[in-house]
């Protein structure tokens, strides 16, 4: 494994196997969060279950922590190393996306991703750990009401227009991160021969569709607050 990730090809690939497992993470994760603008009581069971299945908590979480980590890591390496040998960023298309800013400038959206990554784990994945094995509260409930705690805690988060304007600004460079970088996956993995343009479509719908859907979630709790 040591001398795959040492090769040129072999860390591109597995900077692309990163990139896929984290953007499937994505449509899951938003897709749960959706539900709130729907269902309070639907969101509220969804995030139960993400929070106490087992397989979710000790399996999926750890995996996706470390796929997290992977990737950013692996992503500073190929800059970096490209960067010394060619004097031109680890993630580029070929023709005219050589000058396109999402390509000259993935790292710096990325740094801004995993700024935004740190202030989500502090606005909900920290409370969830103190909650559950600090305060020792399985249950997910609030005592005084016996509701699920999940929504109320996502609208609170969203009063503050500061925070709920972090969130947009970090979403959109996603977006632009995701529009390069979604296509660049796939090259690595050499899947786009015969069918770029279809991929590079189907890349342009996900990278645009998935940060708005969670930029419409944050914008609708600021202003629909109970």
């Amino acid at each position: 494994m040591s001398g795959f990730l040492k090769s040129s090809i072999g860390r591109k690939v597995a900077m692309a196997l990163s990139a896929f497992f984290l953007m499937f993470f994505l449509i899951i994760h938003l897709a749960v969060n959706i539900t709130s603008i729907f269902s309070e009581d639907l969101f509220n069971k969804l995030s139960h279950f993400m929070g106490t299945n087992p397989l979710v908590q000790f399996a999926l979480q750890p995996v996706l922590i470390f796929g997290v980590v992977f990737h950013f890591v692996m992503g500073f390496v190929l800059e970096l190393r490209n960067r010394k040998a060619i004097g031109v960023s680890y993630a580029k298309n070929n023709g005219a996306a050589n000058s396109s800013w999402m390509s000259r400038n993935m790292i710096y959206s990325g740094l801004v991703i995993l700024a935004f990554l740190v202030l989500h784990f502090i606005d909900f994945w920290i409370p969830e750990i103190n909650v559950k094995y600090i305060q020792g509260d399985m249950s997910g409930l609030v005592e005084e009401t016996q509701d699920f705690r999940y929504y109320e805690e996502l609208q609170h988060k969203f009063l503050s227009p500061l925070r709920v304007g972090a969130y947009v600004i970090s979403f959109v460079l996603l977006a632009l991160h995701l529009l390069h970088g979604f296509t660049s996956a796939f090259q690595s993995m050499g899947a786009t021969a015969g069918r770029k343009k279809a991929m590079q479509t189907f890349g342009k719908i996900y990278a645009i569709a998935i940060p708005l859907g969670f930029i419409i979630v944050a914008v609708w709790h600021h202003f629909n607050h109970h």
